[in-house]
């Protein structure tokens, strides 16, 4: 049995990361997150959750048909690390015990739109991932530690219309090549990889960095562009509108596939090393929603939408390094993920949850 927490843990990649874990049975789980952007446990769906009463500012919850138990500290990351550490009065909590695991993905995020039109809002991550890494370094001394970087720490002169290509791990150099990445997200994420690997150097911490590029899933929130545009081919708009051109690409990997790679990347990499999780096949958004409607069964055409913030022209990963040294490859088809997505989509049509457009 090995004790887990999970920063941001109420996040979409959280909650399915915890059901992953979940599975294996036997581990004792925790979850620190300020539900900013999290959903509170008893709205969860993927997995489900009952309440099972709160103990000096710990909340525990069983997760539904598992004999599994999970304990939720509802409070901002960074002021239950810099308490720890003493920086700051005490929040009241018990100290935390000692993790064997911890997955960090706590970050302010909210799709294209808030990386764009808020970014500072979005560089606060800065704050989170130092806070994190001086408290996993000075005080809690985890087994492990799983860093969850973003592919928009890539270089953005590699991603051009017309000019890219499958990005590759040694894209980024912190010895050679520090190209310029995307936005304050894509900062805060570069700087991130830069702690996790001083981390290990100096402090002796075993940690792995993964590069999900983009993951989605059938409970993904609807700021994301997946599930927005299956809502809109459920709910059979015509035309079906996507934002930008449609001409820009991306690498789509379902969450399922993504957690397991995290896991994998938590216990067999420990030198700051950085994964891609990705496909490697682009897509455009264009076809993307084509398909979609294909597998609805109607006929619309698909158009673009000026006006919206689209981020760069082309993304997609080169997956062979955690393919080769890991075994990983992503098990759940495009097809088979737009078809989970419809379902769901159809789910939040009947519960009155209609498209923005």
């Amino acid at each position: 049995m090995a004790r887990i927490l999970i920063t941001g843990g109420c996040g979409f990649v959280g909650r399915h990361l915890v059901a992953r874990l979940a599975r294996e049975g036997g581990h004792e789980l925790w979850i620190i997150d300020d539900l900013s952007t999290g959903k509170p446990p008893a709205e969860w769906e993927v997995p489900r959750l009952r309440a099972l009463g709160e103990e000096g500012g710990v909340q525990r919850h069983e997760l539904v048909g598992l004999d599994q138990q999970v304990r939720l500290i509802r409070a901002d990351f960074v002021a239950v690390a810099q308490a720890e550490l003493g920086m700051t009065p005490s929040l009241g909590l018990a100290p935390l015990p000692r993790f064997d695991e911890i997955y960090h993905l706590a970050s302010v995020v909210g799709g294209r739109n808030v990386i764009d039109n808020d970014p500072l809002a979005v560089g606060i991550d800065l704050a989170v991932d130092s806070s994190f890494f001086l408290w996993a370094a000075k005080k809690a001394r985890p087994e492990r530690i799983l860093y969850a970087s973003s592919s928009a720490a890539y270089p953005i002169d590699l991603q051009g219309a017309g000019e890219s290509r499958a990005l590759r791990e040694d894209d980024i150099s912190f010895d050679k090549r520090l190209g310029l990445p995307d936005y304050t997200y894509g900062w805060s994420k570069l700087t991130g990889e830069y702690l996790g690997r001083i981390a290990h150097e100096k402090y002796g911490l075993s940690v792995g960095v993964v590069r999900p590029f983009s993951g989605y899933g059938e409970d993904q929130d609807v700021v994301y562009p997946f599930p927005a545009i299956a809502l809109r081919v459920a709910a059979r708009r015509d035309p079906v509108r996507v934002w930008g051109s449609g001409e820009q690409t991306r690498d789509f990997v379902h969450i399922d596939d993504a957690c397991d790679a995290c896991v994998l990347v938590c216990r067999g990499v420990s030198d700051a090393r950085a994964f891609n999780i990705g496909t490697g096949t682009p897509t455009r958004f264009l076809d993307l929603a084509a398909r979609m409607v294909a597998i609805e069964g109607y006929d619309a055409p698909v158009i673009g939408t000026a006006g919206k913030p689209v981020g760069v022209a082309e993304r997609y990963s080169d997956p062979s390094r955690i393919r080769d040294a890991l075994g990983w490859r992503p098990t759940i088809a495009l097809d088979d993920g737009i078809r989970r997505a419809l379902d769901y989509a159809r789910g939040r049509l009947a519960r009155g949850i209609a498209p923005e457009m």
